[in-house]
Formats: structure tokens, C-alpha cells, sequence
């Protein structure tokens, strides 16, 4: 797939991305991406909840240009976005970690890396010049993530990421359909009633056997084992879930700022700002964790009404336009995470593909809030939209 369909009529907005990449990827890989847990339904949430709010212009009236800028963590950022951490998306395109980290450096926004990361951390470090965070997982144990940590601090890794809400695998039944586990495990007898549908992808797969078809974690280094198979990475998560002792240890580990990602209650909003955390992500995982849980954007105002003089409140999940991130703004936000939108421009054209995920976002937010009225995303608050009754209803 050329960077000429990337950046043509062809892909206008995000949809048109994930259509290109639909094309191009075996159904295994696209999948994998697209996909949630058990029956979609929060996935599906956190799609309809950006339909069910709805905006209040403030019209007639005209400013010379809308500002994108704001501030995250101490530091000014090009517009409220972050490109978050997606779990080894190098096989979605060879340049995978370093050619989305290289976009957003680019683009003037963060970039969170993976523990799952298929190119090692100092390698993606170095493709970018903006703002780099650290995604982790203990898989490995607290030995491991050490010396992860260690290396992430010297390779110029600004904030840590630690994600709460992976106390079990989430159930995909798309993955496990497309034999996505047979695929991995290196059993050539298992993965080949699953392998037509690579072979249906030699584009693809060409472009992935001369990557060279890896299939470990870099920054997983087990000690007298080396890095750990992708494989191996589900039942390495179910003995490593993070909990709140973990975060007190991490407090001790890292010298910077601590994100808590997978925030889903007012209850475990305060217990991460107890524990330290200098952000919290309003999260559901994309839908990919436990599905049945209502959509981030519906509890992000009750979130941010708790706890958001206290710490920086972000969000994720359902982004698909800029008007999407304006919505979140407006409720309480100060920046939200890509994950989906711009893995399927990665898919299509690698580094280009994601400049033009960002890019057709930078243009929805900037035309939004000149028909909306406001002058920058700064100015958004919740007079700017209206939202669905008990949305806001008080938690148990």
C-alpha cells in the first residue's frame, strides 16, 4: 500500500485509514488491531458516547487562528494528543514503534512505547525528538522491569505508564478465531490450517519476512533466557498484575512522573492520586480488557470533577475525529490517547500514514473550534457541549 493512497481523496479521515488497512493487512494482523473483548459491546461504547454528546456553538464571533497548545506533565505540547502505547505493532508495519514515535516527534506530541514493543526502547528513543513515555508491564517480575526502567531513564524517557487494568487477559474472540496464538507459538503443524490468510497478503508478508519476521520483546530481557517470546507474553501478564503495592515500589524505582492508566472510578481515580500519580488515564482499554464496562467518555466528567485539581486527568478510547477529542476536552480532559487511529495510517504507509492520521486531527480540531467559537482547546470547558442525563450522576 503506497503513501500515495495515504495522502490522497482516498483517505480523508480516520475510517478511511482503518478501510485502506483493512485491505492490506491479513485479517489475523487487522484484527488484532481492531478488535475487543468478548461481545465489542464497550467497544462499541466508547464509539456511540462521542455520538450522544452534542455541541453548543457560540456563534458570531471570529478569532485570526485557533491555538492547539497545551501543557503536559511541565511541558507544552503542538495539541492535545498522545500517541499511545499499542502492543507490538511492528508486525502491523516494519517501521512499527519507530516510525509512530519518529511521526509524533514530528507532529509535536508524545509518545508512549509499549512494554510489548517489538524494536528495543533506545532504538525508538532515538527516532524522536518530542516527549517519550514508558508504558509497563511486569511481565518478567520486578528484576526485569528494573533494569527496563534503568534503561528507559538513560535513554531520556521523561514519565512512566503504568497500566491497572490487565488482571487477566481480556477475551478476543477475534484473535482466537484467526488463530492468532497457533500463529505465534512457532508449532508449524498448528498454524496452518491459519495460514491462507496470510498467504492471501503477500505484500504484507513480504514486507514482514524482510523485517525479519521477529516475534520476541526486546524489553523483556529475561536474565539467562534473553528476550521473551511474543508467545509467552499472555501468561507472563497473568503472574504480573500491577497493584498498589507495586506503584509504591515504582515510586522508589523511577525519579520521574508516574501515569496511572485504566482509570475507570472516582474510587480508583483518589487512589491513585494517594498513591502519587501525577496523571491518570481514563481508560477502558479500548474495550479490549473487561467488556461491559461503560464508555471512558461517559465517566471522564465525574473523574475530572474528583479529582482534576489534584492531578492531570487524560483519556482514551472511541477517538476517531477531532471533534472527539474537543468533546473530551470540553469534559474535563486535558489530552487524549490515539491508539486504533493511528495504528490503521501505520498499517497503510508506516511513518506517513500515522503524520496523516495526526494531521487530518490537527485540521477537525482546528476547524471545530472555529465553528464552535472558541479561540483554543484551553478556552473548552463544559459549557461547549451538552451530554446525556446521569451521566453525571453521583457514584456509588
Amino acid at each position: 500500500m503506497g503513501n500515495r493512497n495515504v495522502a490522497s481523496p482516498h483517505a480523508v479521515n480516520i475510517a478511511d485509514l482503518r478501510r485502506l488497512a483493512q485491505a492490506h493487512l491479513p485479517r489475523v494482523v487487522f484484527e488484532y488491531v481492531d478488535g475487543g473483548a468478548d461481545g465489542e459491546v464497550t467497544m462499541g461504547q466508547n464509539l456511540r458516547a462521542f455520538e450522544e454528546t452534542t455541541f453548543r456553538p457560540r456563534n458570531a464571533v471570529t478569532f485570526p487562528q485557533r491555538d492547539l497548545r497545551t501543557t503536559l506533565l511541565g511541558a507544552e505540547i503542538s495539541m492535545p494528543l498522545l500517541l499511545g502505547p499499542c502492543g507490538f505493532i511492528r508486525m502491523v508495519h516494519p517501521e512499527g514503534e519507530v516510525g509512530s514515535a519518529r511521526a509524533a516527534g514530528k507532529a509535536g506530541v508524545p509518545y508512549i512505547l509499549s512494554t510489548m514493543s517489538g524494536y528495543r526502547l533506545e532504538e525508538v528513543a532515538a527516532a524522536t525528538q518530542g516527549p517519550r513515555w514508558y508504558q509497563l508491564y511486569l511481565v518478567g517480575g520486578r528484576e526485569v522491569a528494573e533494569g527496563t526502567l534503568e534503561r528507559a531513564r538513560q535513554a531520556g524517557y521523561s514519565a512512566l505508564v503504568i497500566t491497572i487494568d490487565t488482571g487477566a487477559a481480556g477475551n478476543r474472540e477475534r484473535d482466537i478465531r484467526n488463530g492468532s496464538r497457533e500463529l505465534m507459538s512457532g508449532n508449524k503443524f498448528a498454524a496452518i490450517p491459519f495460514l491462507p490468510q496470510l498467504l492471501s497478503h503477500p505484500s504484507w508478508l513480504t514486507s514482514f519476512l524482510l523485517d525479519g519476521g521477529r516475534l520476541t520483546l526486546p524489553n523483556v530481557v529475561v536474565p539467562g533466557r534473553g528476550p521473551m517470546a511474543l508467545a509467552d507474553a499472555p501468561a507472563a501478564l497473568l503472574r504480573s498484575v500491577v497493584t498498589w503495592e507495586d506503584l509504591r515500589w515504582l515510586r522508589q524505582s523511577w525519579p520521574g512522573p508516574i501515569v496511572v492508566k485504566g482509570v475507570m472510578t472516582v474510587e480508583d481515580a483518589r487512589r491513585a492520586v494517594d498513591e502519587g500519580a501525577a496523571a491518570i488515564i481514563v481508560s477502558n482499554h479500548g474495550g479490549r480488557q473487561l467488556d461491559g464496562v461503560p464508555a471512558s467518555l461517559r465517566v471522564l466528567p465525574k473523574i475530572a470533577a474528583a479529582v482534576g485539581e489534584r492531578t492531570e486527568v487524560l483519556m482514551d478510547g472511541g477517538i476517531r475525529r477531532g471533534s472527539d477529542v474537543v468533546k473530551a476536552l470540553c469534559l474535563g480532559a486535558r489530552a487524549v490517547l490515539l491508539g486504533r487511529a493511528y495504528a490503521y495510517g501505520l498499517a497503510v504507509a508506516g511513518e506517513d500514514g500515522v503524520t496523516r492520521a495526526l494531521n487530518i486531527l490537527r485540521a477537525d480540531m482546528e476547524r471545530i473550534l472555529a465553528l464552535l467559537g472558541s479561540p483554543s482547546t484551553l478556552a473548552l470547558d463544559r459549557s461547549y457541549v451538552d451530554i446525556p442525563a446521569g451521566w453525571c450522576a453521583k457514584e456509588r
